[in-house]
């Protein structure tokens, strides 16, 4: 395939004179050799009270005036987790959305599901959520939570997700081996090592290889990694580092259930697999994923980062899937008897690729009584994505391929009438978008006890998009400025409160269809959502705490009938207001970690009237996680794990999709996880063993309701899984 030409990026006089001015002006008071560049290392447990997405660098999260957390990669593998949708049995804010088996994953934070395009950080460099994306070589995950604009140019307004590479930090030697029911088995390497003169060389190696197995009928499937991480410490104030991951991920994926007619079915035996065709084809996602970051002190206080990511993407998107009722003339459910239309859906040979440079100066200095924490700079992203025609057709017999009687057909119990595709494409869409972001964001210590937080982002931008058949071409640019602000008080020591005020940023485009709107292909003015939050966090020995309210207003659109048709157009707002409390105590042999969210979320100032008050679909009004450790005396190294998840009832549909539907609702459920950890030495060697058993009381239930595709879908929640895995470490 053919490669994507090197992107090309211009700095304007502005955006020079904010990166390097102060850095020049302060690289004559270094001295070579005077101070030594801080360790760039990341370690899976370390850093757990600051996080890297939260902007404001080396402060930790407890003085910060938002919400972020950290996850490291020993937490996730203690527990048996894997992927990034599982962080919804971690913390209360976040929540399933369309997450199925053998697909990329989807998260709704505060009750806004994140942009896979736009809320996905790498290292802190944007890259694309549309992946699978492993995590053998992540030594953490980091979540912000709430409107972003401080952040990121454009990205719905629940928050960020960051993946922090593993660095070379040492000698490392450790192998593990994993298996989870049915039968998923696993191989993990990690080789680290540094060495030269002084150790200024690092060098940092992991491989994985998965066979893929999950609870689902014949639903067999393989996964590889392979990432290289360097660095060279070029002189004590200068390091250079280089990443690169390869991985490829072969499985099908699984389709959802739905509302049978107007009523919500008994939850369903969850390993049925509506994708189960003797036409099947897996979902193949390949990425290629690399950096290269340079950074040098310029004296104690300045530092100056140059940071260039690329991320290239090759999918194979594939699904069987069930859509909607012929017979009773419904497309936004299955029909009341359990039976559903099959159809087929294949986009081979889509491509995308990101490439991003970031380039900024960071430091502290003092004016009069002030002290600032001063990050200046600017962020250069492309993206393109590159796709062939697709079929997204029912599956039909290839001896009456117009008969729109003859069509596959399925039921909800597994049993289906098996059809062909006939073959027919559809055009697909290409975009290519560009993004110039300047920003600057200042932590100003005001005295001892209070601190105010500035933060502004200028955001350029240039997106076109086009039919793989030369039609509906789009070409818009936009500019927009999102500002932020806190402020903090220590009213105790470790004891903050603050208030902060924020907006962010999303653009949008009448989608390209002449049979329904009026106004196709037009891009709309920029939606800029705002939040206010109010919180107090403290962080004691043994103990950490915190609770905060927000408020986040997202401007929403909808379709307004006019003549002709309708246009799409603003039409109210979905106002998102909650209540989150977190909890941390360490005492004697226990360790409690919990978190809470209460969410009053709902439609304001809506044209159509009913829809006002209206609250949005597969949001839980009341989530609650718990996890608990116990490290057993007498049985060193010996520690039981167990975690609770309580989601609340959340809509599933009501009349606007269709008018027709009543009001329906899933119940609320709550899941019980087990594990154990045991920590041992044997001839030289350091053991972890891990086992645990998922979802223990085997609960059945409907665990979301994301309406996706202009359909009402149902995911079953997994039934009762076991896991064990051996982690051996050289000494």
């Amino acid at each position: 395939m053919a490669s994507q030409p090197r992107p090309t990026y211009r700095l304007s006089p502005v955006a020079l004179v904010c990166l390097l001015g102060p850095a020049a002006a302060l690289a004559q008071e270094s001295t070579p050799g005077q101070t030594e560049l801080p360790g760039v290392t990341v370690r899976g447990q370390a850093p757990t009270s600051r996080s890297g997405v939260a902007g404001f660098g080396d402060v930790p999260l407890v003085r910060t005036p938002l919400q972020a957390r950290t996850v490291p990669l020993d937490e996730l593998k203690d527990r048996g987790l894997t992927r990034l949708s599982d962080l919804t049995q971690l913390d209360a804010s976040v929540s399933d959305s369309y997450n199925s088996e053998g697909y990329w994953d989807y998260l709704s934070v505060r009750g806004f599901v994140l942009d896979n395009r736009y809320n996905y950080r790498r290292d802190g460099l944007p890259i694309s959520g549309e992946t699978s994306i492993p995590l053998q070589n992540k030594a953490a995950i980091e979540l912000l939570k709430g409107t972003s604009g401080i952040q990121a140019g454009t990205s719905a307004p629940g928050g960020l997700v960051n993946y922090v590479v593993k660095r070379p930090e040492g000698r490392v030697r450790s192998i593990e081996l994993g298996y989870e029911s049915p039968g998923t088995v696993g191989v993990a390497a990690d080789v680290g090592e540094r060495f030269g003169d002084s150790q200024r060389f690092g060098l940092r190696v992991n491989a994985a290889f998965e066979r893929l197995d999950s609870h689902l009928h014949d639903d067999q499937g393989h996964r590889k990694l392979l990432a290289v991480a360097g660095d060279w410490r070029l002189t004590p104030d200068t390091v250079l580092e280089a990443e690169f991951e390869t991985s490829k991920r072969s499985q099908p994926s699984q389709p959802g259930f739905s509302l049978l007619g107007d009523r919500l079915p008994e939850p369903v035996n969850p390993r049925i697999n509506l994708n189960n065709q003797p036409w099947t084809q897996p979902v193949i996602m390949e990425g290629n994923t690399g950096s290269l970051r340079l950074q040098h002190r310029f004296s104690p206080q300045w530092r100056f980062t140059a940071h260039y990511g690329v991320q290239r993407l090759e999918t194979d998107d594939r699904l069987a899937y069930a859509f909607g009722c012929t017979s009773e003339v419904v497309w936004h459910r299955y029909c009341s008897d359990g039976s559903f239309d099959l159809y087929e859906f294949i986009s081979d040979n889509e491509v995308r690729r990101t490439d991003a440079l970031n380039l900024f100066t960071d430091g502290r200095f003092t004016t009069g009584p002030l002290k600032h924490e001063l990050a200046t700079g600017v962020l250069l992203t492309r993206f393109k994505a590159r796709f062939e025609p697709q079929i997204y057709t029912p599956s039909r017999d290839p001896a009456a391929p117009d008969d729109p009687d003859i069509i596959g057909k399925g039921t909800v119990d597994g049993n289906t009438m098996v059809l062909p595709s006939n073959g027919a494409t559809s055009p697909n869409t290409n975009r290519t978008e560009r993004s110039t972001e300047f920003y600057a964001r200042d932590a100003i210590q005001l005295s001892p006890q209070w601190s105010a937080w500035l933060g502004l982002r200028h955001t350029r931008i240039h997106r076109e998009s086009i039919g793989t058949d030369g039609s509906n071409p789009t070409d818009y640019k936009q500019s927009f400025t999102t500002p932020w602000a806190a402020l903090s008080y220590e009213f105790l020591p470790h004891h903050f409160g603050y208030v902060s005020w924020g907006r962010g940023v999303e653009s949008k485009v009448v989608p390209n269809r002449t049979d329904r709107y009026t106004n196709p292909g037009q891009s709309l003015p920029p939606m800029k959502s705002r939040q206010v939050e109010v919180g107090f966090k403290a962080s004691t020995p043994g103990f950490d705490w915190g609770v905060n309210l927000f408020d986040i207003d997202r401007p929403r659109t909808a379709c307004i009938e006019e003549e002709g048709g309708c246009a799409e157009r603003f039409d109210g707002s979905d106002r998102h207001r909650g209540l989150e409390a977190t909890a941390g105590l360490r005492w004697r042999q226990w360790q409690f970690d919990g978190s809470l969210m209460l969410l009053d979320a709902e439609i304001q100032g809506s044209q159509t009237a009913r829809l006002n008050g209206r609250e949005p679909i597969n949001v839980p009004k009341r989530t609650f996680k718990a996890q608990a450790r116990y490290r057993v005396p007498g049985v060193n190294g010996l520690s039981l794990l167990a975690s609770l998840t309580h989601e609340g009832k959340r809509l599933a549909a009501d009349d606007r999709v269709p008018e027709d539907l009543p009001e329906i609702h899933l119940p609320s459920w709550t899941r019980y996880d087990l594990g154990l950890v045991h920590e041992q030495k044997w001839q030289g060697q350091q053991l972890r063993w891990r086992a645990g058993i998922q979802n223990v009381t085997d609960k059945k239930a409907w665990r979301e309701s994301p309406f996706m595709f202009d359909h009402v879908y149902l995911y079953p929640m997994a039934p009762r899984t076991f896991f064990v895995s051996l982690q051996t470490d050289l000494q």
